[in-house]
């Protein structure tokens, strides 16, 4: 045996008693193999995350369940809708006169300009809370409780929309159209509800039939475009937006829809049996229309989650290529998933004209479709998130005229923070970086020393 390969002693049981350097531990194969995918087998430099940071461990400290929460998707929703409300809160006291007088001798007494600008904003905001949630100076317990009756009743076409919207996002789509799916829908549904006269239970069922219908053919044909001629989805559903609109305008000046004696662009009403039942009776416009909502959410969770066609979506969404190499029908899918998100846009027509107006106007959609697109957004395209998003919405428009009305400030503010919020769920890294919460954040000895053991392990 040469001095270069001493002999090693074997103990009990065979196992040698000192490292060999030509038989080397589990750990350091491990370590090894670890070493050369990083660097392609020694051929680059060692990236500036080591490959044992890539496999789901946090660079600097544990991956614990605490910090997985506050790192995650959800999380930043949340902290976006914070920092929005935070901005939002300093452009309310920028056009506050108190904080205005107080930024006259802001060095000689900042308290007092500090406070001036934490009054005004928390001022406007009790004044939303109160709007949409919890009114303390009602007269009646069913006073005090009918901004959050009217935040549900909006925010029932924003969730149903919504859901239009992101199960489209879940497929790899844009449905930038949902409002025109709910002005089609709108047409149907109202057409129904006052030209047909039919019993209670079956005239309504119909009524919310041919909404759907109407809003799935909407979105449906938008579908069979892409995927027979590959034209663009973004730009179909933004033309039939338009087609939708003008011609509902062109049927509210024909007597098939214009309201008799009236010279107005406004349906008959309709029938008492085409509306949707009040939840909780005439003192609050809540409808059947949030129960359907719910349902809806539940429904959009199990395609998504429990079902093969929905397996099939969040493929094609992923990655359509892949997905048709593996037997998935990718036209096939994406037909599909553009006729169920407009039945779901669909909804929210019906719940308009026969929940909430009662008539067709060329208003029915107002701004619910694309509003659609944000809830679908700050939902991160998950049926709950666009649920909870489609409430919060909900509660901003609702909250906003007790806003204006109580502080004087103006109703565009919202609009303001709703437009903050987007800006800051399209950039979670910009969030988590204001919050100190970036997972990709490690220390620069860390790094370092990673990059020493990199090396020294390649070297070896």
């Amino acid at each position: 045996m040469s001095e270069n390969h001493p002999k090693h002693a074997a103990g009990e049981h065979g196992r040698p008693d000192h490292k060999d350097p030509h038989h080397p531990s589990p750990a350091e194969e491990e370590t090894a193999a670890v070493v050369s995918v990083d660097t392609a087998g020694g051929a680059m430099e060692p990236s500036a995350v080591p490959a044992t940071a890539q496999s789901g461990q946090l660079p600097g400290g544990p991956d614990t369940l605490l910090r997985r929460i506050f790192t995650g998707s959800g999380m930043v929703s949340v902290l976006a809708v914070l920092l929005a409300l935070i901005i939002g809160g300093l452009l309310i006291a920028s056009t506050d006169k108190q904080v205005a007088t107080t930024a006259t001798y802001f060095f000689a007494r900042p308290t007092d300009f500090l406070s001036a600008v934490w009054t005004a904003a928390t001022r406007s905001y009790i004044a939303l809370f109160q709007g949409s949630v919890f009114n303390p100076r009602g007269n009646s317990v069913a006073a005090q409780f009918a901004p959050f009756m009217e935040t549900l009743t909006i925010a029932t076409p924003l969730i149903t929309a919504g859901l239009g919207v992101a199960l489209a996002f879940r497929a790899g789509l844009f449905n930038i159209g949902a409002q025109g799916q709910i002005i089609v829908a709108g047409i149907l549904a109202a057409w129904v509800g006052f030209a047909l006269n039919l019993p209670l239970g079956l005239h309504l069922l119909l009524v919310l039939v041919a909404g759907i219908i109407g809003g799935a053919l909407w979105g449906g044909l938008v579908g069979v475009l892409k995927a027979r001629t590959g034209a663009h989805e973004v730009i179909l559903t933004i033309m039939f937006n338009y087609i939708a609109l003008y011609f509902l305008r062109y049927l509210l000046n024909t007597p098939a829809f214009q309201r008799p004696g009236e010279s107005n662009p406004i349906s008959p009403i309709l029938d008492p049996t085409a509306v949707y039942p009040q939840i909780f009776g005439s003192q609050y416009r809540l409808h059947l229309g949030f129960i359907l909502a719910i349902g809806a959410t539940v429904l959009v969770w199990w395609l998504l989650n429990r079902s093969t066609v929905g397996f099939e979506f969040r493929a094609v969404g992923a990655n359509p290529k892949a997905a048709q190499t593996a037997g998935i029908n990718v036209s096939r899918s994406t037909i599909l998933v553009m006729a169920i998100a407009g039945g779901l846009a669909g909804m929210s027509g019906v719940a308009q004209v026969a929940g909430t107006e009662k008539v067709l106007t060329d208003g029915v959609a107002a701004t619910y479709g694309f509003d659609a697109i944000t809830v679908a957004l700050l939902g991160r395209s998950t049926p709950w998130g666009t649920f909870a998003a489609g409430l919060l919405f909900g509660a901003f428009r609702a909250g906003a005229v007790q806003m204006q009305i109580q502080t004087g400030t103006p109703i565009d503010i919202v609009l303001v923070v709703q437009s903050l919020i987007v800006l800051f769920i399209a950039a979670p890294p910009l969030v988590r970086a204001v919050f100190g919460l970036n997972p990709r954040r490690k220390k620069p000895a860390r790094a370092a020393k990673s990059r020493q053991a990199a090396t020294t392990g390649g070297a070896a």
